[in-house]
């Protein structure tokens, strides 16, 4: 057990670290999102073959659908949230992005048929009042307004992705992410192919950091995730998962020293506070 609660939450101070190493690499946020899927899908299918596990995808195929479905909201989202780390930082990028589950709770009840509790509610609405401290601030030019956008749509798309996934019932574990991060692949392949093509100036600096996103970051990050989440209490996994949310907030702050303002660090305390009491409250007790 302590071996997962150690790669757990390894995995989420990875994953929080993102927006850092992005901010390294001077390409395009699609095209940085772009050779993140492909390095991670092709480092996730390597472990699944060297562990000798079985491939099941083609026996439950309307399952194998809605991964792929998830994998392409989850391919949009990551375009999004790199697009917000560029024109609104890495902090309230990720406080927007991590806004994406909250969503998927207040929508729970229509989709998966489970019964919003005061305690539920009341966690959004925190959090929306949340959304508005942290991005009230920064509607005051065009550029910030496209990065807000972007940031609310990580999170709407987000939301698509764990959707689709929670449809999913019978594939499970690093099958799972493996075709999920494969169909984002191919959706940023897509989308890089008709907005500029594939010719892409990537410098030697440049091809360090991609590689430590996409093995690293993205592989390294997945693995741990998916080998641990199976072994540790739900609710252990709902409240550590925010460590994600919470360190990208703290490491921009230190590395890149990105500010907030004190209206939005209450804004900052409300989205993270308000997810987890919203989801875990009735868990716990």
């Amino acid at each position: 057990m302590r071996k997962s609660y150690f790669k757990y939450i390894f995995s989420m101070l990875l994953f929080g670290s993102n927006g850092i190493v992005a901010s390294n690499i001077g390409l395009s946020s699609y095209e940085i999102v772009f050779w993140r899927t492909l390095i991670g899908s092709f480092f996730l299918a390597l472990i699944f073959f060297l562990t000798r596990q079985k491939l099941s995808f083609y026996n439950h195929i309307k399952d194998t659908v809605f991964i792929a479905l998830s994998g392409i909201s989850m391919g949009a989202s990551w375009m999004f949230l790199y697009e917000a780390y560029t024109q609104i930082g890495v902090s309230l990028a990720s406080l927007s992005y991590y806004c994406g589950p909250v969503i998927v709770m207040i929508l729970s009840p229509i989709l998966f048929k489970e019964k919003l509790t005061v305690t539920k509610l009341s966690g959004f609405l925190t959090v929306v009042l949340g959304i508005l401290l942290v991005n009230g601030s920064l509607t005051d030019s065009r550029t910030n307004i496209w990065g807000i956008f972007c940031g609310l749509m990580s999170a709407v798309t987000y939301s698509f992705m764990v959707i689709f996934n929670k449809k999913s019932e019978k594939i499970d574990g690093l099958e799972n992410s493996v075709i999920q991060l494969i169909f984002g692949f191919l959706t940023v392949l897509v989308f890089v192919g008709f907005k500029t093509g594939y010719q892409m100036s990537i410098t030697p600096t440049d091809w360090i950091w991609i590689v430590v996103l996409g093995f690293i970051n993205t592989g390294v990050g997945c693995y741990l995730y998916f080998s641990s989440i199976g072994k540790l209490p739900v609710q252990t996994v709902a409240i550590c998962g925010y460590l994600e949310a919470l360190s990208a907030v703290i490491l921009s702050a230190l590395i890149l020293a990105e500010k907030l303002s004190p209206l939005q660090i209450v804004g900052a305390v409300f989205i993270i506070g308000g997810a987890i009491f919203g989801e875990c409250y009735n868990r716990i007790g």
